[in-house]
């Protein structure tokens, strides 16, 4: 019998331990990232519907439902290139 609460005292101050370690790592994980910073205003041609935006080092980028990427200067929200997308029968 003390075999058995030597046993049940182990298993529950392992999983003690073990909630704290994760509680700790999502804490610390997410505590110090922010979202990515985007342009207040995004003017799009007219007509364009957004589904998807992405971000890069001094550019994000519109996926559009047309097909198209359309890929923006982050500095000053220029158009830089569009990219039709072609789906494969």
């Amino acid at each position: 019998m003390k075999y058995l609460r030597f046993l049940v005292t182990t298993l529950s101050a392992t999983m003690i331990i073990g909630l704290v370690v994760i509680i700790g790592l999502l804490v610390t994980r997410f505590s110090g990232t922010s979202a990515p910073a985007f342009p207040d205003r995004i003017t799009l041609p007219d007509g364009t519907v957004p589904i998807a935006v992405t971000k890069g080092d001094g550019w994000y980028a519109i996926v559009t439902k047309s097909n198209e990427i359309m890929v923006f200067d982050a500095d000053t929200g220029k158009l830089r290139q569009t990219i039709q997308i072609t789906t494969q029968p």
